[in-house]
């Protein structure tokens, strides 16, 4: 496989975007122990696993056995694990040939 521009692009921006998950995770694993810390929101969490954080997400699940006992995280980030590779092939399939 040939690494070209826009491979290293998308698997750059794919990089980033886990590892900012990847650590709010573990923020919000910090201040669910604190009493009266203001938490990062379930809807964010799952906004950043929907634009390509879902393995940071995912693996921040069970790093830190954090949103491990609701069920929506459980069945919901390995679905969007899939959505963000088919959306992500699609991207490459479109930038490929353009840059």
């Amino acid at each position: 496989m040939a690494w070209n521009l826009s491979t290293l692009i998308i698997l750059g921006v794919f990089l980033a975007f886990n590892l900012l998950a990847f650590f709010i995770m573990l923020v919000d694993k910090i201040k669910a122990a604190q009493l009266g810390a203001e938490r990062i929101s379930e809807g964010m969490l799952f906004f950043l696993a929907t634009a390509f954080g879902s393995l940071g997400v995912y693996a921040g699940m069970f790093a830190f056995h954090h949103k491990t006992r609701k069920w929506y995280f459980v069945i919901g980030i390995p679905l969007l694990i899939i959505q963000n590779a088919a959306l992500g092939y699609v991207i490459y399939l479109l930038l490929g040939s353009r840059i």
